[in-house]
């Protein structure tokens, strides 16, 4: 019986690594990037608040992303430096790889949360790319991805997708939301809580994660919502800001506060305003 669960782990893991080398075709993209300062800053605030940094690095130098056991995942620099991936992409290259989870060369990122970035609008993606444009050459880190074989054997046999399966590529660049309390724009933020929550921000285990990693919390009505801890926008702001809940318990650390407590309180209570507007499940 070990021995065929060690031939049905090595065979899982052949199909994982044939799956990383396979090819995605993604449209070719046409953004104009302008450099100008409002541009740029917009993108600086994406940068900070949508994660990039929190793997990345402020200076996009690259960072350990995850040291857990037999699991070592590590950021590659994206600044110009030494170790950069990206020094010589286009701004096709960006999109393809920030919005569809694909390298220039075709093959699928592993890690990189693609999925909370598809629906960027245009204009969005145009600031962070100016933003990333400005990044100075600092040495940096090469990418690590050491994977433990029964994650890469869940990944092999299609039990664990890469962002690049989960995307529809065929769908259009989100249209421009105004940025105000709003569920719209509340619901355009919440995009970037998606890789972790869920599409449908029900929670559950994240996919792909350390053993050692929580489940994410269920955001959406239902039974086991966190959202009926928060009675107020100003409550969901302050948790926000402190990675704590309105009791004063601490949450994980796997929530990227880093990232999210420097949010805006207009994007933060558009969240807000947003997750209390579901509808309950269907099943009640």
């Amino acid at each position: 019986m070990a021995c065929l669960g060690s031939s049905l782990a090595l065979a899982g893991k052949l199909l994982g690594e044939r799956k990383m080398a396979r090819k995605t075709s993604v449209a070719e993209a046409l953004l104009q990037v302008t450099a100008d300062s409002s541009r740029v800053e917009h993108g600086r605030y994406l940068f900070n608040t949508r994660g990039c940094a929190d793997c990345h690095g402020a200076q996009g130098a690259g960072k350990t992303v995850v040291s857990d056991g037999a699991m070592l995942v590590v950021a590659p620099n994206i600044s110009p430096g030494e170790h950069s991936v990206t020094r010589r992409y286009r701004a096709a290259d960006w999109v393809r790889t920030v919005r569809h989870g694909v390298k220039p060369d075709g093959t699928p990122l592993m890690i990189m949360p693609s999925d909370d970035y598809n629906r960027l609008s245009d204009d969005d993606m145009a600031a962070l790319l100016a933003y990333l444009g400005t990044l100075p050459p600092v040495p940096g880190r090469a990418a690590v991805l050491q994977l433990p074989l029964p994650l890469k054997a869940l990944y092999g046999v299609g039990l664990i997708k890469d962002a690049a399966e989960r995307i529809d590529h065929s769908l259009p660049p989100s249209r421009p939301v105004v940025a105000a309390v709003s569920v719209a724009h509340g619901a355009y933020v919440a995009n970037v809580c998606m890789g972790c929550h869920g599409p449908q921000l029900a929670g559950g285990k994240i996919p792909g994660a350390p053993p050692g990693w929580p489940a994410s919390a269920r955001l959406a009505p239902g039974k086991g919502s966190v959202m009926l801890r928060y009675v107020s926008a100003d409550q969901f702001v302050q948790t926000m800001r402190s990675g704590k809940r309105p009791d004063g318990s601490p949450i994980s650390k796997v929530m990227p506060f880093e990232s999210l407590s420097q949010m805006n309180d207009t994007d933060l209570q558009a969240l807000f305003v947003y997750l209390k507007s579901l509808p309950p499940p269907a099943d009640g």
